[in-house]
């Protein structure tokens, strides 16, 4: 059985004495072991990342480019490689994994024009012989904490970002799934990235603590759950340090009556059940309004029996399983529990026939949810749809608003009108409009509002460069050839 170690100043260190299990969940079988660190493993890595940066801050910028653009070639060429080190881990389809790492690499790309993002500004004489101007400075080491469901995407949307900008960086990627993000980091390696500019630990919360209170990290970037993210923003901003907590949340797609049924019912069901749900942006709730919802609801129940649910490895699965057995069993809680919280389940996916030994839950869909219930309220995170009756499109807007998460909400219409009205008064930091999962390019930045966002930085694209930076104005005059003279006026600008 592997042992997946650490990666620190270029090397695998960890002790082999303090391990955690790492499965297939298409089997339920034990494939690897993870060793778990500690405050003595990420007190190593800061270390190493502190002893890289000097160096790494100083060198070019058009070199830290090539780095990125070498990194790109890397990944394109190795693609499949690293989709299938996902899939054995994660669990999602080969497809969805490939799918993952092409978001991934659109922030490297977007990274690698790095000499453009990182200009400063400059005021000439803004007083006699005075000129003023900004730069923007690496913040220094940083902190990035990665979750299960995206292991190549999400760290590249941190790393790739802070090593442009000139940081150096540990990474603390889900003990779930290690495999990916650690070949992550030894092709930033091969690219050229120097020993020690980027770090991995792996661990569970006594390694995140310790890199949260580390007086050596500058910044910390996380992605997971509510209450985990509220915890490390507090924890972490609490000792001075700059804080990205993206966090949970509960998607709605509003659909309205005159929408394309057809088109609405399978946006919804690749939104809700694409990687068995496991996604932040996920649609986890339908709000249909006036009297689609009977056609709507009949048509997404008629796709969810054609799904095909099995092993991400065979070419013919659309979704696989969820990343664990307990996790499994505690999404299949939510469908037990919907009847009783007055809903209708009118598909169960705990009744369906699955393959064996694995950690499969087929979709389910549950009609006439109400907020306030746990199906509603929770972020589920699993294939479970749960779908809102709204009279009118007013209802609906409430409805979304009422949630305490706001990552993104879509609507599918033909009326522009609405639509607009629908991207302005909805609460949620990412809209589509007749597009489900409204998760933006590299070029613009991903993040929600409320309870999905801590911090007021979103991550990846223009706003990333901000995070991992600092801004310094600096105002200078020098010597005028013509000779100065004394003043002991208070300066200004006149």
């Amino acid at each position: 059985m592997a042992l997946i170690r650490h990666l620190v100043a270029g090397a695998e260190t960890g002790d082999p004495a303090r391990v955690g299990p790492v499965f297939d969940p298409a089997t339920g079988q034990r494939q690897h072991d993870v060793v778990l660190g500690g405050a003595a493993d990420v007190a190593a890595a800061v270390q190493a990342a502190r002893a890289a940066l000097p160096a790494w801050r100083e060198t070019s910028l058009a070199r830290r480019a090539d780095v990125l653009f070498r990194l790109r070639h890397l990944l394109t060429e190795r693609r499949d490689d690293l989709a299938r080190i996902v899939t054995s881990e994660h669990g999602k389809v080969h497809a969805d994994a490939l799918g993952e790492i092409g978001r991934g690499l659109e922030n490297v790309e977007y990274a690698a024009g790095l000499l453009e993002h990182l200009k400063g500004e400059h005021s000439e004489q803004v007083s006699r012989g005075v000129d003023v101007y900004s730069v923007r400075q690496p913040v220094g080491v940083v902190g990035c904490i990665t979750p299960f469901n995206f292991p190549v995407m999400v760290p590249l949307w941190m790393v790739a970002s802070a090593v442009a900008c000139g940081n150096t960086v540990v990474l603390k990627p889900s003990e779930k799934d290690p495999s990916a993000p650690l070949f992550l980091a030894r092709l930033f390696q091969e690219a050229g990235l120097p020993d020690g500019v980027l770090n991995v630990v792996h661990g569970a919360k006594d390694a995140v603590d310790a890199l949260l209170d580390d007086p050596h990290v500058g910044a910390v970037s996380f992605v997971g759950s509510t209450p985990v993210a509220r915890a490390i923003y507090a924890r972490a901003s609490a000792s001075g340090k700059r804080v990205q907590a993206l966090a949970g949340a509960k998607n709605h797609m509003v659909v309205l009556p005159d929408a394309d049924v057809d088109a609405a019912a399978d946006a919804a069901v690749s939104a809700a059940y694409g990687s068995a749900g496991e996604r932040c942006m996920a649609v986890s709730v339908l709000v249909t309004v006036g009297d689609v919802g009977d056609r709507l609801v009949e048509a997404v129940a008629r796709r969810l029996d054609a799904l095909v649910v099995g092993p991400g490895t065979d070419p013919a699965s659309e979704m696989g399983p969820l990343i664990t057995r307990e996790h499994r069993d505690k999404v299949a809680s939510y469908v037990a529990g919907a009847a009783a919280d007055g809903a209708t389940v009118v598909v169960d996916g705990r009744e369906r026939d699955l393959p064996g030994g694995g950690f499969f839950l087929a979709p389910s869909l549950v009609d006439h949810v109400r907020p306030g219930t746990p199906v509603y309220d929770d972020e589920i995170f699993g294939p479970v749809l749960a779908v809102v009756r709204a009279e009118t499109f007013d209802e609906a807007v409430a409805i979304v608003n009422g949630s305490p998460f706001g990552n993104g909400a879509a609507v599918f219409t033909r009326d522009g009108g609405a639509a607009r009205r629908f991207q302005r008064e909805a609460d949620a930091g990412m809209i589509g409009i007749n597009v489900p999962i409204p998760v933006p390019v590299g070029a613009y930045s991903f993040g929600g509002w409320k309870d999905s966002l801590f911090g007021d930085t979103h991550i990846y694209g223009p706003e990333s460069f901000h995070f991992y930076t600092r801004s310094k104005v600096v105002t200078s005059r020098w010597p005028d050839p013509a000779g100065s003279k004394v003043e002991l006026a208070f300066p200004s600008n006149r």
